[in-house]
């Protein structure tokens, strides 16, 4: 296994030719949308200039529903280990990257609990998110 085919079992990815701040935006507005909130955005860019590292743009947006999360909990405490959801989104020359961390990943990770219609149910969610937001 590449570590290409990995990265697509890990995530999800949609390419967009909006600007990265127009693409965050975007994002943030279709999170509230679907009943998800927004718990915090990482400016990974801004974090490491303050060091004196630069880097291209780069955001790690954090989110949750709440319900969603008090029935993964209620599966397996060890769930919380993974949350909340999260999105990362950068540049590559003139395109803007969306990724997702998969939640069906999570399941995968701890059969026998019962975790993946939920999984599925908040993947799908997410992933509707991102084409809507690209």
């Amino acid at each position: 296994m590449t570590m290409s085919d990995t990265k697509m079992e890990l995530a999800y990815t949609l390419t967009s030719k909006k600007p990265f701040s127009q693409l965050v935006a975007d994002l943030e507005d279709k999170v509230a949308e679907h009943k998800f909130r927004v718990l915090a955005v990482h400016d990974v860019q801004k974090t490491l200039a303050e060091k004196g590292l630069q880097r291209e743009p780069l955001k790690i947006i954090e989110v949750c529903n709440a319900a969603f999360a008090h029935e993964a909990l209620q599966k397996s405490v060890d769930v919380a280990m993974f949350m909340p959801c999260r999105y990362t989104v950068h540049t590559e020359g003139q395109k803007t990257i969306v990724t997702l961390a998969r939640p069906n990943m999570i399941a995968m990770m701890m059969p026998g609990i019962g975790l993946e219609p939920l999984a599925n149910e908040v993947e799908t969610t997410l992933k509707k998110i991102m084409e809507e937001a690209v």
